[in-house]
């Protein structure tokens, strides 16, 4: 275990600070959510390797630097609520619930759904919440959110996510003109009527599915 945290420390140091994450309450959550414990038996071993990883269903598991760097543009708080669409591992939605009062997190796989679900309740992450279903439609029983992170590619920022944002809130999405790869942008709702966007860098996700994604 204390071998565990001193590859995550390194990790931290070489892949996150290094590249200009800065924010203190990333960096922590990234040194304390224990990414291995997102991975299959045979894949922990490349828990800390600074690349995305398989997790089935045509998923993967984001390279650290990508979710730190997400995380960071959404700008939390620790009492803000936030969704993330595409639960997959959990990994993420872990590193933000370490940030943030809640998160709730929808998935369109059952079964990543489920094994994530699990992986919370094992580490005793209690302040996340999952749904399953369309999360291009984002999950407006408990909007608004101060901050919505999309883990794939869209082809356009949905409106339907847009309007689950609270004044104030940004929303962190990669959009492209082809499932294979986008910009990352994050959106800011200024006002309740308008919205300012800024480029962050080019990324590779997998598609967003859905009916204000890609078609299935």
């Amino acid at each position: 275990m204390s071998d565990s945290r001193s590859i995550r420390q390194r990790m931290v140091e070489t892949q996150l600070i290094r590249r200009g994450i800065s924010d203190p309450a990333v960096l922590r959550a990234m040194r304390e959510v224990p990414r291995e414990a997102f991975l299959t038996e045979e894949l922990e071993g490349m828990a800390y390797s600074d690349s995305p990883l398989p997790i089935g269903e045509g998923q993967t598991i984001s390279q650290p630097y990508i979710v730190a760097l997400m995380a960071e543009a959404l700008n939390l708080w620790p009492e803000g609520r936030v969704l993330e669409v595409g639960t997959g591992s959990g990994y993420a939605a872990a590193v933000l619930s370490r940030i943030a009062n809640s998160v709730y997190t929808v998935e369109r796989y059952s079964r990543l759904l489920k094994e994530a679900a699990e992986r919370f309740r094992r580490l005793g992450y209690e302040n996340i919440y999952v749904h399953e279903g369309d999360g291009s439609l984002g999950w407006k029983e408990h909007a608004p959110y101060d901050g919505i992170v999309v883990t794939a590619g869209a082809p356009s920022p949905p409106s339907s996510l847009l309007g689950q944002l609270s004044v104030g809130g940004r929303l962190v999405i990669p959009v492209g003109p082809t499932p294979e790869r986008q910009e990352l942008v994050r959106i800011l709702r200024a006002r309740q009527d308008s919205f300012e966007t800024e480029k962050l860098t080019h990324v590779r996700f997998v598609p967003l599915v859905g009916a204000a994604g890609w078609r299935g």
